[in-house]
């Protein structure tokens, strides 16, 4: 029996990248999986596609992760869809990099809009589930700059230290009722988003990573899994680091 048998998931962004390797790692591991889209509606179809190849059932949902009212539709509609709910992985992210100086209003509203409040609606949307059958899992995708910030991602390094904060908070606020809530810190990983950024940039984290090499989307998810599975039940409130080292 897989390690995820009959349990039912929610992956937020998970039509690209880290999402798209987590959700299909949860359909590995036996899960129903439900995405959101907001704008890669055919890439979400083809994930749906190769989580359904897996014999699980796959569901991709439009929704904006910064709108209250398309998570709780959302979670809804999953649940309905499913018949339950039993992981939610929060993992949708943008970046909009700059230095503070030249940061817009806007830059720094979006990226904290999409990267906090939305893990801040799913979580809402999901936490009387959870409570009321007395079980659920909770996987925040932060980073590793969340925990000793970046030069030029403001925006983005407050952000996913507030996804630590808000991880560690939900695990005392859920873990009375069965409900296990931790974070993965991926360092760089080869992704969509990477491949637009600098060589310099990409030279520069290479150098600090202590196994040589950049992470892939597949190595975030089998620990997202993990923390998703029976095994990891006595785990809570943690920081996950998913990196090569290049946190040391």
């Amino acid at each position: 029996m897989t390690a995820l048998a009959g349990k039912k998931a929610i992956v937020t962004g998970g039509s690209l990248g880290i999402g798209a390797a987590i959700a299909q790692e949860l359909a590995r591991q036996g899960a129903d999986v439900a995405i959101n889209y907001r704008q890669h509606e055919t890439e979400a179809q083809r994930v749906v596609a190769a989580i359904e190849v897996t014999g699980r059932r796959g569901l991709a949902v439009k929704a904006d992760v910064v709108s209250f009212a398309d998570a709780d539709r959302m979670v809804g509609q999953v649940v309905e869809a499913f018949g339950g709910l039993d992981i939610l992985v929060n993992n949708a992210g943008i970046n909009r990099d700059a230095v503070i100086w030249k940061m817009t209003e806007g830059q720094w509203d979006e990226v904290l809009g999409t990267n906090l409040k939305g893990y801040f609606n799913y979580c809402r949307a999901v936490a009387g589930i959870f409570r009321e059958q007395q079980f659920g899992k909770i996987v925040n995708v932060t980073s590793i700059n969340g925990l000793r910030g970046k030069f030029g991602q403001t925006n983005y390094s407050a952000a996913k230290a507030g996804i630590i904060g808000l991880t560690k908070a939900l695990a005392r606020e859920l873990g009375r009722s069965g409900v296990n809530v931790n974070a993965v810190a991926p360092g760089l990983i080869e992704t969509e988003m990477m491949r637009d950024a600098p060589p310099k940039v990409v030279e520069a984290a290479l150098a600090e990573i202590v196994l040589g090499r950049l992470g892939k989307p597949e190595e975030v998810a089998s620990v997202v899994a993990f923390l998703c599975s029976d095994a990891a039940r006595h785990i809570t409130g943690h920081v996950i680091q998913v990196d090569g080292g290049q946190y040391i």
